[in-house]
Parts: C-alpha cells; structure tokens; sequence
C-alpha cells in the first residue's frame, strides 16, 4: 500500500529533480495558454463563419448596394469580415467613379486592391494564435522527453549507492521521470487537434472570402 501511495502523480511531482519540476511547470503553463487559445479561437472561428453567412445572404437579397452599404455599419466592428471587405471595395469603388477620367479597368484594379488588403488584414486577424498552437503540438514533446531523460538519468544514477537494485528501487524514478513525457503529451495533442481543425475552417473562409470577392466585382462592373 505504501509503494502505491509513494508513487502517486502528486508524489511523484514533488519528488522530481529540479529541472524536471521546471520541465513539468512549463508544460503546465502552456497547456493552459493553449486552451485558453483554443477556446479563444473556437469562438472567434464559429462568429466569422455565422456572421460571413448572415451577410452573404443580406448582400445577394439587397439589390440596391448604396443601401446595403450604408446600413451595414462597418464602423462598429460587429458585421464580421465579409462586411469589411465589401466596404472597403464599394468606398473604393464609390470613391474611384466620381473622378474624371477613370476608365472602368481603372476603377476595378483600385477596387481589388482595396478588397484584397482589407482581407489580408482579416486573414491575419482570424490566423492569429494559429502559430502558437502549433508550436505547443510540435515542441511539447520534445520538452516532455527532456525531463523524462534527465529524470531516467537520476534514477540510474541512484542505483550506484545501492548495493543490490530492485523494482522497487528503479520503478519510483523512472515513473517521475515518465511523468513529464505525459505532461508533453497532453500539451501537445489538444493543440495539434485544435490546430488542424481550426486551419482547415480558416482555409474554408478564406475560399469562401476569395468567391466573394470576385462575385462582387463582377457585380460592380456591370453598375452604370
């Protein structure tokens, strides 16, 4: 019953080399950075995708685009991505046509632009963190090992005072040392699942982002 209780997770933390609680005390942190991130993200993601539906649909039900532009309230930061990227290529393009001498190439080219650099701007905003999960997934256990090395070479290098070395005498230091790698472990696969998934639904919007501006200014080069 003792050997049971003296290899307990708590036990076992405590009992580490120093370098490997520091090992653990880092993995723990950023565990926690990265869920905070991938709830974070999780909400941000799923809002970007409701609110680029929500317009999409206003915009192909509203034929009067003066208007749409004028109530869809850029301003105040809650119309989502797909709004701002309208905006900025109908003020382009309302801005642009009341110049003398713009032909309609002109105008489109400085329309493109506009669209494209409000939708990098939110392609960025909606990547971010993105790097940091990453990095969690694929460093954390690489750090885990480290501790779980460091820990198996204090265990073994316990045995040179002991004159005969059992189970019982290895298990302990093998087992705190263990400890670390599962902390790795842990780290590093929610974020590579939050990762991936998260990815590949940003990819999606940016398809979805790329569609629209092209549909717009083909809808923009047919207004008188």
């Amino acid at each position: 019953m003792n050997f049971v209780q003296d290899l307990s997770f708590v036990h076992m933390i405590q009992n580490a080399s120093v370098l490997v609680q520091l090992v653990m005390g880092l993995l723990l942190l950023v565990s926690l950075m990265s869920w905070w991130y991938i709830f974070l993200k999780m909400f941000a993601v799923r809002l970007a995708v409701r609110q680029s539906e929500e317009f999409e649909e206003l915009f192909w039900s509203q034929s009067d685009l003066n208007r749409l532009y004028q109530n869809s309230n850029v301003s105040s930061g809650e119309t989502g991505s797909m709004a701002r990227i309208f905006a900025a290529g109908f003020a382009e393009f309302a801005k642009l046509k009341k110049r003398p001498g713009m032909d309609n190439s002109a105008v489109m080219g400085g329309v493109r632009r506009a669209m494209r650099a409000t939708y990098q701007r939110e392609m960025d905003n909606l990547e971010s963190h993105l790097s940091f999960l990453a990095t969690v997934g694929s460093v954390s256990p690489y750090v885990g090992l480290l501790g779980t090395v460091w820990g198996i070479m204090n265990a073994f290098r316990g045995l040179a005072n002991v004159g005969q070395a059992t189970l019982a005498h290895v298990a302990p230091g093998i087992a705190e040392a263990l400890v670390a790698t599962a902390m790795g472990l842990f780290a590093a696969i929610p974020a590579v699942v939050a990762y991936n998934r998260y990815a590949y639904d940003i990819t999606r919007l940016s398809s979805r982002f790329e569609s629209f501006m092209e549909e717009f200014s083909n809808v923009l080069q047919r207004q008188p």
